[in-house]
């Protein structure tokens, strides 16, 4: 077409191809034993999971088969016993040698990994003395050092966001349990994270606060946030949900496109635990 300007092509290095190629998030063979000996508890089997960037996974199963625990291993809150788990490229809380021999990172260090992942989990745990706004302003402030004026525009953006603009100033325990949880992921949110956790975030609220708070999960996946989410919710699972996981007894049982996993499984568990939840 004539008078048209040339289109530029883009410039795609080999790095940067692989880097938008690998998972977000890799776990391989995942183990995690809590005590030792005859107490040992064998919690996560030797899991294997890939997370594509800008997904939403959803993590099933009864309780007691290892979700929550997966999820603190990625972040580092737990310790793995075997396996390795890579967040961006990046082994969590190891280091590899020249020999191959792996090395337990400094603390410092593994905190600064662990900034890089928001999480939240089932109760709210904010800082009942401070208000929502000073709720979301302290980690940017402590942690990343941003000055109170830039938290406190970056905490008023993410409170509008998540719907509460005009709670900023309000206490914790003049917050619904669903306006708490939405602090909470504005809180997480303030550390501009890669990854989002959430560990059953509905599961301590009322029923009919539940919605509010998976409207804003539902506009974060829009928005192209990578998360993973341990919930019962079943509807979101079909309704968000890229990619639907279910465990049992510490292993991944089934997993796939949530049409095929909710709507027809093949494992006898996933079919009688879909049973009792729907």
């Amino acid at each position: 077409m004539s008078g048209s300007s040339p289109v530029e092509p883009v410039e795609t290095t080999p790095a940067a191809l692989r880097q938008a190629q690998e998972p977000m998030v890799q776990a391989r063979d995942v183990h995690k034993v809590f005590g030792r000996g005859h107490d040992a508890v064998h919690v996560l089997k030797g899991v294997d999971l890939d997370v594509a960037r800008g997904s939403v996974t959803v993590v099933l199963g009864p309780s007691g088969s290892g979700k929550s625990t997966l999820l603190r291993c990625v972040n580092e809150l737990e310790e793995i016993t075997a396996g390795s788990i890579h967040v961006d490229g990046d082994l969590m809380g190891y280091r590899r040698d020249d020999k191959g021999v792996l090395h337990r990172l400094h603390p410092k260090v593994i905190a600064k990994q662990r900034s890089r992942i928001g999480m939240v989990f089932q109760r709210f745990h904010l800082f009942p003395h401070k208000t929502a706004l000073e709720n979301v302003m302290e980690a940017p402030v402590q942690v990343r050092g941003l000055t109170k004026g830039e938290a406190r525009r970056r905490a008023l953006e993410l409170l509008d966001r998540v719907g509460l603009a005009e709670r900023a100033e309000f206490y914790p325990a003049q917050l619904s349990g669903g306006q708490q949880q939405r602090v909470a992921i504005a809180r997480a949110l303030a550390m501009d994270p890669e990854l989002m956790l959430f560990d059953e975030p509905t599961s301590a609220l009322d029923p009919e606060l539940v919605g509010e708070v998976l409207a804003v999960m539902q506009d974060l996946a829009r928005s192209g946030m990578t998360m993973i989410v341990v919930t019962h919710e079943i509807g979101f699972a079909r309704e968000v949900a890229d990619h639907v996981v279910f465990m049992d007894d510490g292993t991944i049982v089934e997993e796939g496109r949530p049409a095929d996993v909710l709507d027809n499984p093949s494992e006898p568990r996933l079919q009688d635990f879909l049973a009792h939840v729907l």
